[in-house]
């Protein structure tokens, strides 16, 4: 849910992506030294749905708002902009005020805490996820896709593979074009201001394991609970190039990963 300022936004798919970088002409940066810059093609080809509707639901609306103050506070200034337009804007000032993506994500994990009452996290870490693993897991995957679509897009509970390699009936979130990264056009706002941060909420303030597996050449992003994520610099979403569309593209010099993603995340 937030953004670093070097670049923001790049990414791979979670799973195996067929998405094409292109390499344009060398770019001549300061010193006259010539280096190479790479970016993809990333997301879907038609135009964005509308979200009229689901912006109108009372639930949203109440929601949409209590994000933003989150953000206003962290932030200290609030944005001229309205509705979901804003939330982009506060996410692209949050980002450029850190000089690492560990840092934003640490941000957003902080803004996420603030949603909810102070004990809560901790109270639900101890009274349901340590006994009741798998009911914390399907109740969290149901809360997530009947209060997120404001942010994310439609999107419906699932079956997922987890830990161990069973099926884990209803624990699954499969969003299916996910509003927030097309908006934001940048993976590294994906990886540092949601992905990362949202996976360590869950773990360590909710005391559940949480996988997201986004997918850069529909914007889809399969939410899986009770599955642990697999090491950063195993994840190919990690690896990736800027997308062409990126609103502030790094120029990375023989590097094929996005400039704003750090294989170093928040502990």
């Amino acid at each position: 849910m937030l953004m670093h300022n070097s670049c923001l936004s790049c990414g791979r798919t979670g799973r195996a992506t067929s998405g094409v970088a292109r390499k344009p002409k060398a770019i001549r940066c300061s010193g006259n030294r010539e280096i190479s810059s790479t970016w993809r093609d990333a997301g879907p080809t038609d135009p964005a749905p509308s979200y009229r509707d689901i912006d109108s639901q009372p639930v949203n609306v109440v929601v949409m708002a209590l994000f933003r103050r989150k953000m206003v506070a962290a932030l200290g200034s609030d944005s001229e902009l309205y509705g979901y337009d804003a939330i982009i804007d506060l996410t692209r000032r949050l980002n450029s005020k850190f000089r690492t993506g560990a840092e934003t994500q640490e941000a957003t994990r902080a803004i996420l805490n603030a949603l909810f009452p102070s004990w809560l996290p901790g109270a639900f870490k101890v009274m349901f996820s340590k006994p009741f693993p798998e009911f914390s897991c399907r109740l969290n995957a149901l809360a997530t896709a009947l209060t997120c679509q404001w942010l994310m897009g439609p999107c419906k509970v699932n079956d997922v593979e987890i830990d161990g390699g069973i099926v884990g009936k209803g624990h699954g979130v499969l969003v299916e074009r996910c509003r927030y990264l097309e908006q934001a056009g940048c993976a590294s706002v994906c990886i540092n201001s949601c992905k990362i941060p949202t996976q360590t909420f869950f773990s360590k303030d909710m005391g559940l394991q949480l996988t997201m597996t986004p997918n850069y050449e529909d914007f889809s992003c399969q939410f899986a609970f009770g599955k642990t994520p697999m090491l950063a610099e195993m994840d190919e979403a990690f690896t990736t190039p800027c997308f062409r569309q990126c609103p502030s593209k790094k120029v990375h010099g023989g590097l094929s990963g996005c400039g704003g993603i750090e294989l170093q995340t928040m502990a």
